[in-house]
């Protein structure tokens, strides 16, 4: 009896063994990830490491997809959803991230104003008439406005926006829902429309406009009923918000919850619940760029000193949504930067870093030679050199 009593207890302590072996591994797995995320977080040379490495985040310039360009030609080149457009000769070639044409639209612009979002990409003749709306690779709708285009917008949903002068007022903007019909005409007698944007909803229109004929610059964000527009364009103004005087307006955008981010020369601010409030001073800052065509977010790269021949760029990103800011350091000036959507793409000259809005690297390309142009989308981008378009997958 004894015996038979005495072998399940040594079974017992076989399986506990096993149990308490399992979770000790599973310990040590969990706190040597715990330790890798932590240096990933805290440690640059770790993170570098790791990206380069594990995730391959960096790229060398032999090692991309090119499109060659034609250098007689006058071409045109510019990111969107997920294609490369190359326009020269009224023709707008399409490329595909691996660099096949996948179409050939015909578009009688020679001297193209883009702007994307989403889905969509529109064009407008720069000092014309003819506007064009393509949505992924077809041209749904063209136009032709009364003035001459200054800049043209289009929002997430496919409805544009184009400002234009050379009228008998001073600026006006014309608006256009995704099937191409004209909604309505806003004219502005006495100042000039700087930047347009509608909201996602498609309710409102905003008008940056800068009064610039007196002694003194006076800013004004003019906020349109889209609705009201259709019909009664003279009574469709549901508020304006009026700058300090001499404060600049370089750029607005609606961001989700129909706030409006401002871009002044000296400070990023936002309307928000009819309250318009600063979020970035530029006050004693050596700025080297800034942009708030970003989704949800904006962005502000100020330079600082590491030593006596040296400077770092500090990319500061601020969430609109928490209002946290995010930083995200090169050892180096940024040259130029480029945004859309969730991409920041900093220009180092021989460099280019790709970040996304949270600050973290999501690829780096390295060139053998200076990079001048750059054309990004939340997809795609292409480095654009006198004879070729190197294509990055973002």
């Amino acid at each position: 009896m004894k015996d038979y009593w005495e072998e399940p207890d040594v079974k017992s302590k076989q399986i506990n063994t096993r149990k308490i072996i399992l979770s000790v591994i599973i310990c040590i797995f969990l706190v040597a990830m715990i330790v890798i995320v932590a240096l990933y977080i805290t440690n640059n040379e770790f993170r570098n490491w790791i990206d380069v490495q594990i995730f391959r985040k960096e790229i060398l310039q032999d090692g991309v997809t090119t499109i060659e360009l034609d250098e007689s030609e006058t071409s045109n080149i510019y990111a969107f959803n997920k294609y490369i457009g190359i326009l020269s000769k009224n023709k707008l070639k399409v490329y595909s991230s691996n660099g096949e044409e996948t179409t050939n639209l015909e578009v009688q612009i020679t001297n193209p104003l883009f702007d994307s979002a989403n889905r969509f990409l529109a064009i407008g003749e720069s000092n014309g008439q003819k506007v064009y709306v393509i949505e992924d690779k077809d041209v749904i709708w063209e136009s032709e406005v009364e003035g001459n285009i200054a800049k043209v917008y289009v929002n997430k949903n496919g409805y544009v926006a184009v400002i234009m002068t050379g009228m008998s007022h001073k600026s006006g903007v014309q608006v256009f829902d995704p099937e191409g019909n004209s909604l309505f005409i806003s004219f502005l007698s006495s100042t000039m429309a700087v930047d347009v944007s509608i909201s996602n909803d498609n309710k409102y229109l905003a008008i940056a406009e800068v009064d610039t004929s007196g002694s003194i610059i006076q800013s004004n964000i003019r906020i349109i009923s889209i609705e009201t527009a259709k019909t009664d364009p003279s009574n469709s103004v549901e508020k304006n918000y009026k700058s300090e005087q001499n404060k600049l307006l370089v750029n607005i955008a609606y961001q989700d919850k129909n706030k409006i981010v401002c871009m002044y020369t000296d400070t990023m601010n936002v309307i928000e619940n009819d309250q318009e409030r600063v979020v970035f001073d530029n006050k004693d800052k050596k700025i080297i760029a800034q942009s708030i065509e970003l989704t949800n977010h904006l962005v502000s790269i100020q330079e600082e000193a590491s030593g006596i021949f040296s400077a770092n760029s500090v990319v500061n990103i601020m969430n609109m949504d928490s209002n946290h800011t995010q930083n995200y350091t090169v050892e180096t000036s940024v040259k130029e930067l480029y945004t859309k959507g969730d991409i920041i793409a900093l220009n180092l000259g021989t460099e280019v870093e790709f970040i996304n809005t949270g600050g973290w690297l999501v690829k780096r390309y390295i060139a053998s030679q200076e990079v001048s142009n750059i054309t990004v989308s939340d997809n795609i981008a292409g480095i654009i050199y006198r004879d070729k378009v190197e294509i990055i997958n973002l």
